[in-house]
């Protein structure tokens, strides 16, 4: 999995952004980004184009890592992209030729932290953007359980709300507040208390989260991934001061933010055997 003679094109497929990249071994050669089309018929296009920017002959195969639940390279029901029942795998296999391996973006992640940043053997990653996505490794390998594990996101939290929906409505309090959308990075800037009260919420409802996959699978290490990222160590203070509330063992394990600069797109290169 590791070191490969020949190129792989990578896309890390989310739902603010599309990513695609040429990887060489276990290092980015080239990587574009741009921002993900809220249409399945211009989807489908810049995906398409993405990949052929970045094609040579050289190239062995292309690993996508993909927003889920996934089966067998199927994209179901994600509820941040327009490609409900929407066969990924097939339909790239069959406009480039090449071997196509789609995986959840998450789960991606996952892999990417296990061969190449935290190296764990049990752990859990959290990918926080537009929604939350969820990769579980125990005894180095990745689970999936049936074949559909790993929605972290989905686990209920309060009143028949899910992880991602509290998520997604107290990030969406900024821009009731603003009129705008607003990154966390510059509500951190702000001395606002109802500023401070919108971060309070969005940090407790990591916290509660967090603690509660904690409290399931006593990880080594939680890795945090995204684009939240940028916040730094004070909103990542913030969210280990509120999961420490809640966790119900003995040992609370390190929470951190991943240090790989493109973990789903490393991961996605590492679909490929």
């Amino acid at each position: 999995m590791v070191g490969f003679k020949k190129d792989v094109i990578t896309i890390d497929l989310g739902g603010t952004n599309l990513r695609v990249a040429l990887v060489r071994g276990n290092k980015i050669i080239n990587y574009k980004k741009r921002k993900t089309p809220k249409q399945k018929h211009n989807l489908i296009i810049a995906l398409f184009d993405s990949i052929s920017s970045l094609m040579t002959k050289n190239v062995r195969a292309i690993g996508i890592a993909s927003p889920g639940p996934l089966e067998n390279g199927i994209i179901k029901n994600p509820p941040n992209l327009p490609l409900q029942n929407f066969n990924l795998k097939e339909k790239v296999k069959k406009v480039f030729n090449k071997k196509t391996v789609v995986e959840n973006d998450a789960s991606c992640v996952a892999l990417a932290e296990m061969k190449l940043g935290c190296k764990k053997k049990n752990f859990i990653v959290l990918t926080l953007g537009t929604g939350i996505g969820g990769g579980i490794i125990i005894n180095g390998e990745l689970y999936k359980g049936s074949g559909y594990a790993g929605e972290l996101g989905h686990i209920i939290l309060d009143k028949g709300k899910d992880f991602e929906a509290i998520w997604k409505k107290n990030r969406g309090l900024v821009k009731k507040y603003f009129g705008k959308k607003l990154l966390i990075k510059d509500l951190l800037k702000k001395k606002d208390k109802k500023v401070k009260r919108i971060l309070n919420k969005i940090s407790k409802c990591l916290g509660e989260g967090i603690a509660s996959l904690i409290n399931i699978f006593d990880p080594e290490i939680v890795i945090l991934s995204g684009g939240v990222k940028e916040t730094g160590n004070k909103f990542l203070n913030m969210i280990k001061k509120e999961t420490k509330k809640y966790v119900a063992l003995p040992r609370m394990p390190e929470i951190e933010w991943t240090k790989l600069e493109h973990p789903g797109i490393l991961g996605a290169s590492l679909l490929v055997k």
